[in-house]
């Protein structure tokens, strides 16, 4: 977790902007939605699947609650 905040730390505003601006040259301004939609679209996957899989170990505990 430190890790994450010397990045944020070593990240300044001309690195965004730099960062932003070979992102619009590699991609075009057209592709980039539809790379953001995907990657949206896969975090919304991701997000599900951890759920999905949080619900499943409740329904295993319950049931051997129930066993028992």
């Amino acid at each position: 977790m430190t890790d994450l905040f010397v990045l944020g730390a070593m990240i300044g505003p001309w690195q965004i902007v730099l960062i932003v601006v070979i992102i619009l040259l590699l991609f075009g301004g057209k592709k980039i939605p539809d790379l953001m939609r995907g990657l949206g679209e896969g975090i919304k996957e991701f997000k599900k699947a951890t759920s999905d899989k949080d619900d499943d170990k409740e329904n295993e505990k319950s049931i051997e609650d129930k066993s028992k």
